[in-house]
This record gives structure tokens, sequence and C-alpha cells, in this order.
């Protein structure tokens, strides 16, 4: 992909809903995303993973479009585990950064219209996906965006 840039995240896609998941290393990116994509597709709904831990993004027609590198491309991080193959979703449109978030919480409430710069000049709105005791990422995910589901 020429004149993408590598980002440090987690891609997926739930429905037609591509979501890239933030933050810094151990943060729970690759757990949220894997847990996301398995309990969609329990709910009868498409999903899979793009990239994991380095995603490619580029700019097309106005829209971020993610890949994996072609050296990583199908593996996921299962942190404790070990790296593990896993049917992959070639390319996708980015709609939203999702950051995962554990208690106990700096702020109650995140500021209104957060966004997050994903490459230079080029935003996304940025969800904060607290990780709660006895809530699947998923399910907190889709109660915050019930678009999700829907698509």
């Amino acid at each position: 992909m020429t004149g993408a840039a590598n980002v440090h995240g987690t891609a997926i896609v739930i429905g037609t809903t591509g979501l890239l998941f933030l933050g810094p290393s151990g943060a729970g990116k690759s757990a949220a995303a894997l847990q996301c994509i398995h309990e969609a597709r329990g709910r009868g709904l498409s999903a899979g993973l793009v990239s994991d831990d380095q995603v490619l993004i580029r700019e097309e027609e106005g829209r971020l479009m993610a890949r994996a590198p072609a050296s990583i491309a199908g593996l996921i991080e299962v942190r404790g585990a070990g790296i593990v193959r896993m049917e992959t979703v070639g390319e996708a449109v980015l709609h939203r950064a999702v950051r995962p978030v554990a208690p106990p919480f700096s702020e109650r409430l995140p500021p209104d219209g957060e966004t997050a710069e994903i490459v230079p000049g080029r935003f996304l709105p940025l969800t904060r996906l607290p990780l709660l005791a006895g809530c699947t990422a998923f399910s907190v995910l889709a109660t915050l965006h019930p678009e999700i589901v829907r698509d």
C-alpha cells in the first residue's frame, strides 16, 4: 500500500462499520477487538479482523482505508497466550476510533465531539470504551453505538 501511514492499533469491521482500536501497548486493544469480533459473529453479524498491532492507513476519496502489512496479515496477539492465526478482511473503510479504558476512570464523562487524529490532518470520531467488570467490550460498544448492530 503505497503512501500509507503505519499506525499502532487494531482494526476490525463489524457489519459495515470499520473500527480502529487505539491506545498504548497493553491497553487492551487486541483483546477488546477480538471479543467484539467473536460476540458480533455470535449474534449473527459479519465481523472480521483487518489488522492487529500495525495498521496501514491511507486516504482514498476522502475516506480512511485500513489494511494489514503483509508480514502480519492474518495474525493477532492473544496477550499471555501468543500470536495466533485468524481469518481477516483484506481492507476496510474506517468510521470510528475506539480507545479502551480501564477503571479507575480519570474523567467521568468524555468531552463532547471527541476525535482522534489518525494520520496528520485526518480525524475520526473517538469512542472511549470502558472495560467494565461484568460487561463485554461488544455489549458496551453496542450500547454506545447501536447503529453498529443494525448495519
